[in-house]
């Protein structure tokens, strides 16, 4: 068994294309290595994860991508994660991410256009949802954004607010969510440059700018959040990607589909996965983190790079590759920003890594 306190990873996976499930991995320090411990269906399609505290240890949480959708927390004092309280609905089909805010669970639900506050009670577990706020609105694709498509959903760094990014209206939602209900209330929405799609936003270690990446398109639209008043103003844009790479027909085997950004602990690279070109891009930031300049792509390691993630130390880049079944690992350089692929581990259809 592997203690608490050695090094652990989770890797979500889509258990209707032959993933496992939940994968539990021990994780080298040294090298960026990891090494499967085990794994559990509990859930179906538990595509994205989340890890919170609780009183006595860490509690896993996974959203599963079906229909009718739900919510789930695991204990983890064993090698392999343990169903802690019963599977929760989030009343929305299709959550794709999950969040920790305001003593709750927050899950985006895709095809239902909506975000969804579940309690967390006193030991991790889940209590049945307490508020599902439903998104309005549709974009110019009629492929993708013929309706409401919420694909993230974060706390902002002051933990006074909820940000949700729908993919289909091409725009962000701050929300306010009430600790003692779970009411969610909808507070001001940030409008995008239509068609951009976009799919996951990151904070810069300073709170203020926040960066936005498209899925329609690879662009990353640069922002500024201002906590106070829980506002998000555009400030501009910079492509992934670089001129004529990734921009071609909608057609999956040619058309690029970024998939996660990330931003290094020190605020100086922004990384984003990009599905399709199969790659990871290194932008750099200036000093306000206001400015990004595309800088290099490096190869994902695999096909299909659907999340990106830093370990703890932030010396560990992964990548979880869905259509090559296998989660590779980079060692950053810590000038350069750019990443240097150190090795890989089988998992199918991974989908998300995250450490506990």
């Amino acid at each position: 068994m592997i203690g608490n306190s050695a090094g652990r990873a989770f890797i979500g996976s889509f258990t209707s294309a032959g993933g496992r499930g939940i994968t539990a991995a021990a994780v080298d320090r040294d090298t960026g290595a990891l090494t499967v411990l085990g794994s559990t269906d509990a859930v179906p399609d538990p595509s994205f994860l989340a890890v919170g505290p609780r009183a006595d240890g860490t509690v896993l949480y996974a959203v599963g991508e079906s229909a009718p959708g739900v919510a789930a927390a695991f204990a983890l004092d064993e090698d392999v994660p343990v169903l802690l309280g019963p599977v929760r609905a989030v009343e929305g089909d299709a959550p794709t991410h999950l969040a920790l805010a305001a003593n709750h669970l927050v899950t985006a639900n895709y095809t239902s256009g909506s975000v969804t506050a579940l309690p967390v009670d006193a030991d991790g577990s889940l209590g049945t949802a307490a508020s599902v706020l439903r998104h309005e609105g549709s974009g110019p694709d009629t492929g993708r954004q013929e309706a409401p498509h919420a694909h993230q959903v974060l706390a902002d760094p002051s933990g006074d607010w909820v940000v949700s990014v729908d993919l289909g209206t091409d725009s962000v939602r701050v929300c306010a969510l009430d600790p003692a209900t779970g009411a969610l209330r909808l507070h001001g929405e940030t409008a995008l440059r239509p068609g951009t799609g976009p799919r996951h936003l990151a904070f810069h270690p300073s709170g203020a700018p926040a960066y936005v990446l498209g899925e329609l398109e690879p662009v990353l639209t640069v922002c500024r959040w201002d906590a106070m008043t829980g506002r998000l103003d555009v400030l501009g844009e910079t492509p992934v990607l670089p001129e004529h790479e990734g921009a071609g027909p909608a057609d999956d085997a040619v058309r690029t589909y970024p998939s996660e950004v990330v931003v290094a602990r020190d605020g100086r690279f922004l990384w984003t996965a990009n599905r399709g070109h199969d790659s990871i891009s290194v932008l750099t930031l200036d000093e306000s983190g206001e400015k990004a300049s595309l800088v290099a792509t490096v190869g994902c390691g695999g096909r299909w790079p659907r999340d990106l993630t830093l370990d703890p130390s932030g010396q560990w880049l992964y990548a979880a590759n869905e259509r090559s079944g296998n989660v590779s690992w980079f060692a950053v350089d810590a000038e350069t920003g750019i990443p240097r692929h150190a090795g890989s581990v089988e998992v199918p259809a991974a989908s998300c890594v995250v450490f506990a």
